[in-house]
Parts: C-alpha cells; structure tokens; sequence
C-alpha cells in the first residue's frame, strides 16, 4: 500500500547510520508500552536514510549550482530541499523499506496483478471492522494526509505555474509508481484504495495552495506571482 500499516516483517538489514543510538532508546524505554512499535522503527528507518541522501543531494545540488554558475536564490532552494526530503521520507517509508542501498532492491517481476486488490474500499472497510480503528484511520486519513504537501509544493517549483488539475494528475502518478513498486519489491500490498486517497490528499492540497495564492496576490496584488 502507498502509506499504510504493512510494516510487518521489517528486518534490521543495514543498521542505522545516524539515528540507531535514539532507536534503541526508543526500543528499551517504549517498545512494550506502544502497541503499534514496529511502526516507529519503520519511521526512525526511514528518517535515518532520509537524512543520508539528503546530504548527498545537497552535494551534488551545490555541485550542479556552481558548474552551471546559477545564482542561488534561498527561498527557492530552502523549498527543493524540503520537497526533495518529503518525497524521499516518502519513498523510503513505502516502497524502499527494506533497503538501505541501491544495490539491496530485489525485484520480482513475475508476480501476477491478480494478487493487487482493485475493489474499491474493500480491504478499508475491512479495517474498520478490527478490533482497533487505528490501522482505519492510518490506511485512509494517512494516505491522505501524506500526500497534502505533495499538492501544495509541486505548484511553487513547476515553471510555469500549472493548473490544480495537473498538479493532481502528477500526484496520481506518484502514487501509481508507489503501488506498482510496492508490489513488486514485496514492500506493500498494491490496492486502488490508496490510490484514491493519494490523489485526494494531492487535490485538497492542490487547494490549499491555490488558496493561499489568491489570498497572497489580494494582499499583495503587485507581489510576484
């Protein structure tokens, strides 16, 4: 699933690089207390890589800035490293979860689609008859909230500006490279589900802001647009 509760079987793999020593903190002071733990390994897990491609993105974004003598603009370039780490937490937290290197990803081609689930709120529903409403809430306000600043980042770094609707139709791509990642790396279970709650979260933040902009342009209508 694009950003749900399949954190189940997370192994250890490659041992964190920077944040290990606040995971076993975390791990011998909350591990029996918080139900939903494997959870906040999957996070910490995630973070941790987030953090090293990060830095290496930095380096070869500085690189390609002085190669190409740009002049840096600090708004602008404050919002592609904050876009560029929100998709990478994304990523890492769904499709990559079990990899800390390029050269750890295995793939298996030959599973059959069959396998995806493609009847619409099906395995949601299902959810929300468990014993706990929390993987519910997860499966389908997460999956929409996760894809929020996907819909409000993606119109400031587009040039030139575009419209809401392609703004959700690229979120509705990355949710579909998410799904049919996830099913053949074995990292998720592909469900359209997601899918509709990805693209929601793209829209309403597609929304949001083209709200803040008019809002912007009525308090400031000579301001840059």
């Amino acid at each position: 699933m694009a950003v749900t509760l399949w954190y189940n079987g997370l192994h250890g793999g490659q041992a964190m690089i920077f944040l290990g020593p606040v995971y076993r903190f975390l791990e011998a002071n909350y591990a029996e207390r918080i139900n939903h733990f494997p959870l906040i390994r999957l996070v910490t897990y995630s973070v941790d890589k987030t953090i090293l491609y990060l830095l290496i993105f930095a380096v070869l974004r500085g690189l390609w800035l002085w190669r190409r003598h740009k002049r840096i603009r600090l708004g602008h370039e404050l919002l592609v490293f904050t876009f560029t780490a929100y998709v990478m937490l994304l990523l890492f937290l769904t499709v990559f979860r079990h990899s800390y290197f390029p050269w750890q990803i295995t793939m298996d081609w030959g599973r059959d689609w069959h396998e995806a689930n493609w009847t619409v709120l099906a395995e949601t529903w299902k959810l929300r008859l468990g014993l706990s409403h929390f993987d519910f809430y997860y499966q389908s306000l997460g999956n929409v909230v996760w894809f929020i600043p996907f819909g409000m980042m993606l119109p400031l770094l587009l040039r030139p500006r575009h419209k809401a609707i392609h703004v959700v139709f690229w979120g509705m791509l990355m949710s579909m490279f998410i799904e049919t990642m996830q099913f053949y790396m074995h990292t998720g279970i592909a469900d359209v589900d997601d899918l509709i709650f990805n693209t929601t979260g793209a829209f309403i933040g597609a929304i949001i802001y083209v709200c803040l902009h008019r809002l912007r342009m009525f308090i400031w209508p000579h301001a840059q647009s």
